[in-house]
């Protein structure tokens, strides 16, 4: 079916050939294993043990590249695969590379412990000193044991956004800091320059992509659109909303709904890349963010001066009108995750009926509220605004409440941003009321992860 905002979707295609290109370089991967072991690596227990380690360090190595090159922001790859699938499936590699290294260095050092008959700490003591760049090995492991255990959703609840976005970053050090180990002392590419070539060249590609899509073209673009803050507004408690001022920003190609990531030209902003979505659709001069108070970075965006440079990062995200397949959506905005929401709202057009529910604990935390109104009041009838203010227990979004709230809901598309709880029970809603999964389009208010 036509999309109702003529918007470009992302098909599977992209999908498809993706898959393809990880599958050839996991295969060719593994085939360094395959065409470099002798009848030797066979021959004991210990000797297979080795083979096994060496085997899951390569692959987990190929997972940790092929996880950066999926959030490297590669333009081709965004639009072909979907901004959001990228990210899921570069948190479903994370964890299975820093598994498959783990046991490489379990049991490569448990296979010479055994053939040289000593204790483990022994050998592995004896593997620091007599190999060369181990004890970069060791301290890229580190790092990326640090970044595992501070990615469970868990760990990353307890810590603000600013200490988990450093540790992550520490990632690309952890495994640059592996590569020398292994082209060095790895079987596999010892005597076989044409292995050590492609190693080689994953490594630099991978380098090449964050230099070249996450630092130069970011760089380049705020530079060219010269965007500054033009001013901050204070739209309810804790909440602001920073209106910043470009020339040409139609170039930038931002859709409402979409994020960037920010960084602002003043003390304590500009390190430091923060994710936050637009809050009303982009014009040719001017970008609009609102942020809640959620810790030091957040809070400290009031104190911006109006002409403060501002560079960012994207645009990002497949919370887009042209998701959309039905001539109804049902928008809900949970919290500050109304503020994607409200952006969506100006993208809309060809008469596409919108029902809104704004999900709030107070009245007080219904921030753009009057904008709300104001659109809703001037839709002739398109738009439609619901207000659910109060406790879940008060306001359930089940299948029979959001039912009871938009008779239609089941034949239109959905779209969420707020805390995880409220996207899945949104989610879950919509399963009862049997929308298909591609009709359901949400955006957890979290951590962006990478």
């Amino acid at each position: 079916m036509k999309s109702v905002a003529g918007v470009r979707k992302y098909s599977g295609a992209g999908t498809d050939w993706a898959a393809w290109l990880l599958g050839i370089g996991l295969g060719l991967t593994l085939a360094l294993q395959a065409t470099t072991m002798r009848h030797s690596d066979i021959t004991s227990v210990y000797a297979v043990i080795a083979s096994v380690s060496r085997a899951a360090a390569l692959v987990g190595t190929y997972f940790a590249i092929v996880g950066i090159f999926l959030v490297a922001r590669i333009p081709w790859v965004e639009r072909g695969v979907g901004h959001d699938r990228l990210v899921t499936w570069h948190r479903k590699l994370g964890p299975w590379s820093l598994y498959l290294i783990g046991f490489h260095v379990l049991f490569i050092v448990l296979s010479f412990a055994g053939q040289d008959h000593v204790a483990l700490a022994v050998e592995m003591w004896r593997m620091l000193g007599n190999f060369e760049w181990m004890w970069w090995a060791l301290a890229g492991f580190i790092l990326m044991v640090a970044a595992g255990v501070t990615s469970y959703k868990k760990a990353r609840a307890k810590m603000s956004y600013e200490t988990w976005w450093t540790v992550h970053v520490l990632t690309y050090s952890a495994i640059a800091a592996s590569f020398m180990h292994q082209v060095v002392n790895g079987q596999m590419f010892i005597g076989h320059p044409l292995n050590r070539a492609y190693w080689t060249f994953l490594y630099v590609a991978m380098g090449f992509s964050i230099l070249w899509w996450r630092i130069g073209i970011p760089l380049v673009r705020s530079l060219r659109h010269n965007l500054r803050v033009e001013k901050v507004v204070v739209e309810g408690p804790g909440v602001i909303s920073v209106v910043m001022k470009g020339r040409k920003l139609t170039e930038l190609a931002a859709e409402g709904g979409q994020f960037f990531g920010w960084r602002f030209a003043a003390k304590g902003h500009f390190l430091m890349s923060h994710p936050y979505s637009l809050s009303a659709a982009p014009t040719a001069h001017y970008l609009r963010i609102t942020v809640k108070d959620l810790g030091d970075h957040s809070r400290s965006l009031a104190s911006l001066s109006a002409g403060t440079r501002v560079f960012v990062e994207g645009p990002y995200g497949a919370f887009t009108a042209g998701r959309a397949t039905m001539p109804h959506v049902v928008l809900v905005g949970g919290g500050v995750g109304i503020t994607p929401v409200r952006a969506l709202m100006d993208e809309f057009k060809n008469g596409v009926q919108m029902d809104v529910i704004y999900r709030a604990s107070r009245k007080e935390d219904l921030v753009l509220k009057e904008e709300l109104d104001y659109l809703e009041y001037h839709s002739n009838g398109s738009i439609r605004v619901h207000y659910l203010v109060g406790s879940r227990k008060e306001h359930p979004m089940d299948a029979k409440s959001l039912k009871a709230l938009v008779p239609r809901i089941a034949d239109a598309d959905i779209y969420i941003c707020g805390p995880g709880p409220l996207v899945e029970a949104v989610k879950a809603a919509a399963d009862d009321l049997g929308v298909p999964k591609n009709r359901f389009h949400d955006e957890a208010f979290a951590f962006h992860n990478e």
